[in-house]
C-alpha cells in the first residue's frame, strides 16, 4: 500500500510547488508583499508541500535517505511554522522561500519522480 503512495506524495510537491512558483512569477518582492490573495496561495502551497513530506518522512524514510540532497525536514519544518504561527508569518522568508528553495526543490523532485 505505501508504496503506491511514493508517487503520489512527489507529485503533490511537484504541484505544489509549480503553482506557489506561478503565483510570483513576473511578480516583485513589493508587489507580493502588498498582495494578500497571492500570499495565501503560496502559503497554502507550502503547507501541501510540507504535508507532502511529512506523509514521507513517516512512511518511506528509507527512500528518503536515498535522497538527502533534497530537505525533506526543512519541508515539514517550514509547514509547521506557517500552520501553526499563521499570525507571525514572515513574508520576507515565504517570499525567500517562493522565489529561491522551490525552482530548486522543483527541479530536484521532478528529476527524482521521473527516476522511480
Amino acid at each position: 500500500m505505501s508504496e503506491v503512495r511514493l508517487p503520489d506524495y512527489l507529485d503533490h510537491i511537484i504541484e505544489a510547488a509549480s503553482l506557489a512558483c506561478s503565483y510570483v512569477e513576473g511578480s516583485s518582492k513589493e508587489e507580493f508583499l502588498a498582495d494578500k490573495r497571492t500570499q495565501q496561495a503560496v502559503i497554502l502551497n507550502i503547507v501541501v508541500i510540507g504535508e507532502a513530506a511529512t506523509k514521507l518522512l513517516a512512511e518511506h524514510a528509507a527512500f528518503l535517505e536515498q535522497h538527502t540532497d533534497v530537505p525533506w525536514r526543512n519541508m515539514k519544518g517550514m509547514r509547521n511554522r506557517v500552520a501553526h504561527g499563521y499570525f507571525d508569518i514572515n513574508l520576507d522568508m515565504v517570499w525567500e522561500t517562493v522565489r529561491t528553495a522551490l525552482p530548486d526543490l522543483l527541479q530536484r523532485v521532478s528529476a527524482i519522480r521521473k527516476s522511480l
